[in-house]
């Protein structure tokens, strides 16, 4: 086994790809969290895992019925999945060159549907780095602001620190033609009409999320990684965060913040940087609930016995008062 840079899945390979021939490889879904680009924080959340995992499942069967193409293999419970393996390019070699096939594109897509709390789009246009033009918006967004149109933003994938970036760096970097690019723009849209979809159906609202590609061999576009998760979306239920944003605001709130972008700007070793604080102790078993509650709910399953949405959710509040 082997640690995915900065991720809270371990991955297996099975079968190393080639320029020729897809590969395969397991993800084990873990207890782990990340925030503020640290990497795995000091604490686990007992089931979230296992819970993630299976929201992933649910959302790649899906996404199949709906005719996407994705990288999903098969469920291997409780925790992991099987899935076709792409190269990982290297982000120190420069752009992919057009044609390259059967690489994991290093460019993610987002989508926004509403503009809530802890949403990038509310910072970057206080400090000026994204005018209201740029993101589709005719003034300064307010907090919790829906769209009338989701909107699409590009970012850097692999480096240590991701950047956003605009559609012309975002196709050069990714190496695709304008076919397979325009691919990437349909299919994140498509995924999130449906996954959005699915939110709406069980009670929350699929504020915002994040697609990732790869080429195949052919050069077919394929997505990857899980869509429409905790980790890879911002989900919200009743007006409360249901992940990680409930525990990035403790930390920002308690001045605990990582400050990544600074030790890296000043080529502060990774082993020399802060360890990160533990969270409380009772925020663990609130957070359990919370993914757990969430996963029931959105796949149907109910495996733990965890409290209702309304109730985990409502945990959470009291907690962050």
């Amino acid at each position: 086994m082997m640690p995915v840079l900065h991720s809270t899945k371990n991955l297996e390979i099975i079968e190393a790809p080639t320029a020729t021939r897809t590969g395969i490889g397991i993800f084990e879904y873990t207890d782990h969290y990340t925030v503020f680009h640290y990497g795995r924080m000091p604490d686990q959340i007992p089931g979230k895992g296992e819970a993630t995992c299976r929201m992933a499942v649910f959302n790649f069967t899906r996404l199949k019925e709906a005719g996407v193409p994705t990288h999903f293999r098969r469920f291997i419970a409780p925790n992991r999945i099987e899935f076709d393996l792409a190269r990982v390019p290297d982000p120190h070699s420069g752009p992919l060159l057009p044609g390259t096939g059967n690489y994991l594109i290093p460019v993610q897509v987002l989508f926004r549907n509403e503009l809530p709390q802890g949403s990038s789009v509310h910072r970057r246009v206080a400090a000026g780095a994204l005018t209201p033009a740029e993101a589709g918006l005719r003034s300064a967004p307010v907090v919790g602001e829906k769209l009338e149109q989701p909107i699409l933003e590009y970012a850097t994938m692999l480096e240590a620190v991701n950047r956003f970036i605009d559609q012309d760096e975002a196709q050069r970097l990714a190496g695709v033609n304008d076919k397979q690019f325009q691919t990437m723009g349909d299919l994140t849209i498509k995924v999130n009409d449906v996954l959005s979809r699915h939110a709406s159906e069980v009670g929350l609202n699929h504020c915002d999320g994040k697609v990732e590609f790869l080429t195949a061999s052919d050069g077919a576009i394929v997505v990857a990684d899980s869509p429409g998760t905790p980790d890879e979306s911002r989900l919200m239920f009743n007006g409360v965060h249901c992940g990680k944003q409930v525990l990035r605001n403790w930390y920002v709130a308690h001045g605990l913040e990582v400050p990544v972008g600074k030790l890296i700007a000043d080529s502060v070793p990774r082993s020399q940087w802060p360890q990160p604080a533990p969270l409380p102790p009772e925020y663990l078993p609130v957070m359990s609930d919370l993914y757990r509650a969430l996963s029931e709910t959105w796949t149907g399953e109910r495996l733990w016995g965890a409290p209702d949405l309304h109730v985990a959710t409502q945990a959470v509040t009291s907690l962050i008062r």
